[in-house]
């Protein structure tokens, strides 16, 4: 019994000190990027304002692009028919395997 306590006792030693070794700072500074530039901070600034100045309000998701088919729709409904009669496209259950 005093051995199996001690060894219990040793490997959650040895545990809770491997995992202090692999902590870091609490600030994540080593995914920090350093950098140098050589703009100044009113340049910085300028084209940030121009930026803002051009940038539309609309998001991205909401602009819709709207496209004029020439096609017939019996004739598309036709080759999406034999399409599906030939194989090319699944179709029901199938599609879902």
């Amino acid at each position: 019994m005093n051995k199996t306590a001690r060894f219990l006792s040793i490997a959650a030693v040895s545990a809770f000190a491997a995992f202090g070794a692999h902590a870091d700072e609490a600030d994540a500074s080593q995914f920090a990027t350093k950098f140098e530039t050589n703009r100044t901070r009113a340049e910085v600034a300028a084209e940030a304002s121009s930026v803002a100045q051009t940038r539309s309000i609309k998001p991205a998701g909401s602009r819709v692009v709207t496209y004029k088919s020439t096609a017939d729709r019996a004739a598309v409904r036709a080759q999406a028919a034999e399409a599906v009669r030939t194989g090319q496209i699944p179709s029901g259950e199938i599609s879902a395997l």
